[in-house]
């Protein structure tokens, strides 16, 4: 055993080589570890080390944080990561996601889908390469007996060299160049994040005899190279050329709102809408995950900081948010104005009936019986064979959740619809629950009329909700012109039984108190009036045109010192380059310009010239800007409004010449949103990104797939 332990101890050199002794292993290690330091130094010309010091015991200090990270054997993998995600620096640039960059000016969609396919491209390539080949085989042949009667005449000339068929070059003939490679990893890339499938599809069995049965040639990207190379570059990409857009743009709108994940982490996000060319735009600028409490100070940072990182801080015209009171305090704090979310609103309103006794014990027995057919499987196939029998739609029953928008109205909806149904299957004997039944049995024409006349009362509030909470164009000029119907509606009028006189009271006692604010009032009817649809609903408010009149001048005023400003800085740059006393060229020109730049004026012009100058200058001195405004919203109020079907960032935008100056004051009021449902899509998107198959999902990848998702075509 001693001799096996000696034996074991003794290096391995010494063990291969017995008669050379210790001497020998002592020269092996030595020059081992030599080997060893070579070979450190030579791994160490990544430019990971222009952010690195490498330190004893296979560390490496951080120049920027001072942190130490790991690299044993040189390995540079988790210094690379440090400074992708605590730095934002990367080192192994991905240029796949190249092709989707865009210019400085905005453009209507992104590139993804636009690509030709790989697998076409090859095709392609491969029967141009073949015609070329079998047009030249032919040119070959027919040249061939002018080539042997030119050699009997002159001599032999030299051949040219004949390229060498090899394996190495028949093997890259039958490859995919490097941009049908990155085509594919485009497509594979948009195919796992849009359709949010997990990142580990790639690298299934399935999907790779998917991808091979398709294109041979292509192999798919690994799991590490689509988690850590290619969606990180495509969302670059994206995220500058959203920077891009958002820079030609002069206003923007907001929305914001919070939400807790699955894995319980707190996401924060922030949606921007904006109009380019009178069609409005919706992207998502981040779903940044934050880790601290959300008091209406940490909040304003926090929205604050995103806003700056996209460069849009100065452009806000508003925030939409929900009731929260910490949202209000942020948003005050930015000092931007704030709107309350008007569908929030309208639910508060309708969970307002909630409350009252007679609501509660009436809606009751309708539940009950919901109830009672939801919990029974036979219950669904025992109703749909009486929908048959009664020719009513195949709908289910729906049970109402307080949260839900408008649940208890949808609820009594579908149950009149389909009260024949449910009556019919209650009397069949398959089932069992003669309490239930019996309790169908007690519902008198009283409960039936409170029914009707419920969902006849709160079918407009659900069409509201509806109105403002579409994807096109819900701006906040409807939102005036919305609570004036619904006051009109819930008025009370002579002949409302009292079930119908709570309703009116409760519902509009709680819609009543919104939007009180006097700077949000302000707001809403500048809106209101800067809408061609709801114009009309200002007309007697002379206080709503002169303030729009203010801010038109103010607008106008800015505009000219601003073009003052450039003005002396183009003249001060060009004064620079040119010395004192001397005149450029350009400026002799614009002087005395050549005739072949002067503009050849018609002889009936020639003979009035100096008339015409008469008369523009005579025009331009009577027309202030003043007069200028005050005819636009003249012309404006004369103009009848237009339906409310059509879009009144398009309308404004064929009128332009018209109302130059009313049309740039009212596309920065058609942006804003008038509920912040956009911030609720993100979060369902966000649902099914973090999901219990995902909830290892890191917060920034996260961000990354709902950026991707909710941005990119």
């Amino acid at each position: 055993m001693f001799e096996f332990r000696f034996f074991l101890s003794v290096p391995k050199c010494a063990r291969m080589f017995p008669g050379r002794g210790l001497y020998y292993s002592a020269a092996c290690s030595a020059k081992h570890q030599l080997s060893e330091v070579r070979t450190w130094t030579a791994k160490r010309r990544s430019k990971v080390w222009l952010h690195f010091n490498l330190i004893k015991d296979g560390f490496a200090q951080c120049n920027t944080c001072n942190k130490l990270i790991t690299a044993k054997g040189g390995c540079t993998t988790n210094m690379i990561k440090h400074l992708r995600l605590l730095h934002g620096i990367t080192i192994n640039e991905c240029s796949v996601f190249d092709a989707l960059r865009r210019s400085r000016a905005p453009v209507a969609s992104s590139t993804l889908d636009s690509q030709p396919s790989a697998s076409n491209s090859s095709l392609e390539t491969e029967s141009v390469v073949e015609r070329s080949q079998s047009d030249a085989n032919v040119n070959v042949s027919q040249s061939e007996p002018a080539a042997a009667a030119a050699a009997t005449l002159t001599g032999p000339r030299p051949q040219p060299a004949k390229i060498q068929q090899t394996p190495f070059s028949m093997a890259a003939r039958g490859k995919l160049s490097a941009e049908q490679i990155a085509e594919c990893h485009r497509k594979v890339t948009a195919y796992v994040v849009k359709r949010l499938h997990p990142f580990s599809d790639v690298e299934s069995p399935t999907f790779r005899d998917m991808i091979h049965s398709i294109n041979p040639k292509y192999t798919p990207p690994t799991r590490e190279c689509l988690t850590n190379r290619l969606i990180p570059a495509w969302y670059q990409i994206e995220k500058s050329n959203l920077i891009s857009e958002l820079s030609e743009v002069s206003h923007i709108a907001l929305t914001c709102d919070g939400w807790t994940s699955l894995t319980q982490d707190h996401y924060l996000t922030v949606t921007v809408h904006y109009l380019v060319e009178s069609n409005m735009r919706q992207k998502v600028l981040a779903t940044k995950a934050v880790y601290r409490a959300q008091t209406g100070i940490v909040v304003a940072e926090e929205i604050g900081d995103i806003l700056k990182e996209f460069g849009v801080f100065d452009k806000v015209v508003a925030v939409t948010v929900d009731n929260a009171a910490n949202m209000d305090v942020a948003i005050k704090r930015l000092q931007f104005v704030k709107l309350g979310c008007f569908a929030h609103s309208l639910n508060l309103a309708a969970q307002s009936l909630y409350s009252s006794s007679s609501v509660a014990q009436w809606t009751a027995k309708i539940r009950a019986i919901i109830i009672w057919m939801k919990r029974s499987s036979m219950a669904k196939v025992v109703l749909r064979e009486k929908q048959d029998v009664l020719n009513l739609p195949q709908h289910s029953l729906i049970l109402d959740v307080r949260t839900r928008w408008n649940s208890l109205y949808l609820m009594m909806e579908r149950f009149l619809e389909q009260y024949p149904a449910i009556q019919a299957a209650s009397l069949d004997q398959r089932l069992r629950k003669n309490m239930e039944r019996d309790r169908l049995d007690r519902l008198t024409d009283g409960d039936f009329t409170k029914a009707e006349d419920f969902i006849r009362l709160m079918q407009v509030l659900y069409t509201c909700t509806l109105c403002v909470s579409t994807e096109r164009s819900p701006t906040a000029g409807q939102i005036l012109p919305i609570i004036q119907k619904l006051e009109k509606h819930f008025a009370a009028v002579n002949g409302d039984t009292a079930f119908v006189a709570d309703l009116k009271k409760r519902v509009w006692g709680n819609m009543s108190t919104r939007y009180k604010n006097e700077d949000i009032r302000f707001f809403l009817e500048e809106a209101t009036a800067s809408d061609p649809r709801f114009k009309n609903k200002m007309d007697n408010n002379t206080a709503v045109w002169e303030r729009i009149k203010g801010k038109l001048l103010a607008n106008s005023e800015e505009s000219v010192a601003v073009n003052h400003d450039n003005s002396e800085e183009v003249g001060v740059m060009q004064g620079e380059g040119n010395q004192e006393g001397v005149k450029t060229e350009s400026e002799e020109e614009e002087e005395n310009p050549p005739p072949s730049k002067q503009s050849k004026k018609s002889p009936l012009e020639e003979l009035f010239a100096e008339e015409d100058a008469m008369k523009r200058t005579s025009q331009e001195g009577l027309m202030s800007m003043e007069s200028r405004a005050e005819r636009e919203i003249q012309t404006y109020l004369e103009t009848p409004p237009i339906i409310t079907s059509s879009d009144p960032a398009a309308w404004f935008w064929t009128q332009t010449q018209t109302y130059p100056l009313l049309s740039c004051l009212a596309f920065s009021y058609l942006c804003v949103q008038a509920s912040s449902t956009p911030s609720e899509r993100v979060f369902s998107t966000a649902g099914n990104t973090i999901c219990a198959e995902r909830s290892r999902l890191l917060p920034e990848k996260a961000d990354m797939i709902i950026f991707l998702n909710k941005n990119c075509c």
